[in-house]
């Protein structure tokens, strides 16, 4: 039953949709009926408008995030034998990849404030065999990239940024994807930018686009005269000039995007810190930070000790009140996967305590200051009434 002085919402609110315009919507209609809608100009276009954002590197697009990952990766020359660091809280393609390299990812845990992989451990987990580090920005917050570059370069390593999630945050003033070694982004459709299902990959200097492009497409490498060689076992991953089309719509929208997320975001901290006056429910909050986040998402984790309902009860009563919530990430070293490569409970805690605790409340831009009010005042009474 919802309390009565609580607002009702008439309509389901999912903790994210995308924001696609009837330009967009029209624009994908152009592509549909110009009979190219496979890999053409628009990815081409596509990749381009993607360079001039991160001033003029080589950009490549794909069918996902999770595959310019594994082939970035390949690209790095890691393989069977070698160990890629990452971190235990993320989406589990991040660390599913380097299996399919026939590597071992190494996690080392959190950072209990950023959330991201702790730059103090990762020095202690480089061994002989560490080939790359791959740090992710949670919920679109950076990680340190000045601390991370310097360890890599002590150690030789390579750093593959999954990125999957901060298109259109910065380090410093600069776009992420702007500087660095490789940089993933995934264009997913719970993205801040989305072609559905897509991704691009940032190449660095050293590294030839063609052989990319190779890689991306079966290893096909076209001849003279219409022959095709193959010399190397390539992927399926192109994209589509139909995702190419929504992408560049989005695109142009990305800015604005970023600056409703940034303004939601400041919303919620003003309804739920008590440093602003809110109550005082035990919620841990991210960090505020809004010159470099593009606040992908906006995650609160749970007072698990303080609450008689599980987070799992506790979403399913969110849910009976039309707002939808997610979970992202629970601790991935905890799955039977990795488990079964050695690892196990407690090794991790400030990425188990996270996993086990975060919630991520909705946020979008098209949500309006009203949703916002919503779920917090439904958050609070939830967690009040306990």
């Amino acid at each position: 039953m919802i309390p009565a002085h609580l607002p009702s919402l008439p309509q389901f609110l999912p903790f994210t949709r995308p924001s696609l315009d009837e330009a967009t919507i029209a624009a994908v209609g152009d592509t549909l009926r110009s009979g190219w809608i496979t890999s053409g100009p628009r990815v081409q276009e596509f990749e381009a408008a993607l360079s001039a954002m991160f001033g003029g590197r080589t950009v490549r697009a794909f069918s996902s995030g999770t595959i310019t990952l594994e082939i970035a990766l390949e690209l790095a020359g890691v393989g069977p034998g070698d160990e890629v660091i990452t971190t235990p809280l993320s989406w589990v393609a991040t660390a599913n990849v380097v299996l399919h390299r026939g590597a071992r990812p190494v996690f080392v845990d959190i950072d209990p404030v950023t959330r991201n992989l702790d730059l103090d451990r990762v020095e202690a987990a480089v061994t002989a065999k560490t080939k790359a580090i791959i740090p992710v920005d949670l919920a679109g917050l950076p990680v340190d990239r000045d601390r991370l570059y310097a360890i890599a370069r002590r150690h030789s390593l390579r750093v593959i940024e999954d990125a999957a999630q901060s298109l259109g945050a910065s380090w410093r003033g600069r776009p992420i994807g702007a500087d660095g070694d490789f940089v993933s982004f995934s264009f997913h459709a719970n993205k801040n930018l989305t072609t559905g299902e897509g991704g691009a990959l940032v190449l660095p200097a050293d590294i030839d686009p063609a052989f990319c492009e190779r890689l991306r497409l079966q290893g096909v490498r076209r001849l003279d005269g219409g022959e095709m060689e193959v010399d190397v076992a390539g992927h399926k991953g192109n994209l589509t000039d139909i995702a190419a089309t929504i992408g560049l719509g989005q695109l142009r929208r990305l800015d604005e995007f970023t600056a409703r997320r940034r303004e939601l975001a400041r919303r919620y901290f003003a309804r739920l810190d008590p440093a602003q006056g809110a109550p005082d429910l035990g919620l841990g909050l991210p960090p505020a930070d809004f010159a470099d986040s593009n606040w992908h998402m906006f995650q609160v984790l749970l007072p698990l000790e303080r609450l008689a309902l599980s987070r799992g009860e506790l979403i399913a009563a969110l849910r009976e009140r039309n707002i939808g919530v997610g979970v992202h990430y629970p601790a991935m070293h905890l799955f039977a996967l990795y488990r079964g490569l050695g690892y196990a409970e407690g090794n991790f805690p400030h990425a188990e305590r996270v996993g086990a605790a975060t919630l991520t409340l909705p946020l979008f831009p098209a949500m309006t200051d009203a949703n916002v009010d919503a779920v917090c005042d439904h958050l609070i009474d939830l967690i009040q009434s306990e």
